[in-house]
């Protein structure tokens, strides 16, 4: 019989030579009682909560977040940008565009966690930014994949822009304030 193990010690640093066996001293299945069982279960359960099924980006040293970090950004900006001269073919200008988008948006994800970072796109400042920029995106893709219409995934695709730059200032403070009010002062002229 194959017995399981696990080392989560070399993943925080531990020893890494050593192992603790799931199993334990359980000699096979046939010979376990129920009270074993359930020591076996408990065990298991500790296991599953102590791995995480996200990889934890966190555990990586600083200059690979920051390598990681810059690579996703220029590549999903170049996606963006590639995306423009393809805007002749919806299908191929809504799918590189979209996929730009989100390894720009996700770009954040090495600096700061997965987890942290879907925390911070449900944040109430951001939800809404964050729905409109989701929404947006999957409407890009229906416009370019399904409908096939330039005009519409156009408009959706500056919606998706639009939302991206409001959820980024959410990030700095007092930045979407200063932009309404610019925005404000600007339409707000007399011809």
């Amino acid at each position: 019989m194959e017995r399981f193990k696990w080392i989560p010690q070399s993943l925080h640093g531990g020893d890494q030579d050593r192992e603790e066996d799931l199993l334990g001293e359980f000699e096979g299945p046939d010979s376990w009682s129920p009270l074993q069982v359930l020591h076996l279960l408990c065990r298991f359960r500790c296991l599953i909560a102590n791995l995480s099924f996200v990889p934890d980006l966190l555990f990586l040293p600083l200059g690979q977040r920051l390598y990681g970090f810059a690579a996703s950004l220029v590549i999903g900006f170049a996606f963006m940008l590639l995306s423009l001269i393809v805007f002749y073919r919806p299908i191929k200008f809504g799918i590189m565009f979209t996929f730009g988008n989100i390894l720009a948006v996700g770009s954040t994800a090495f600096l700061i966690g997965p987890v942290q970072q879907a925390r911070l796109m449900l944040d109430p400042v951001r939800i809404y930014a964050t729905a409109i920029y989701v929404g947006s995106a999957i409407v890009a893709l229906v416009c370019a994949l399904w409908i096939h219409s330039k005009m519409l995934t156009l408009i959706a695709i500056i919606i998706e822009i639009c939302a991206l730059v409001w959820y980024s200032l959410s990030y700095v403070p007092f930045a979407r304030r200063m932009v309404s009010e610019l925005f404000i002062s600007c339409c707000d002229r007399e011809f």
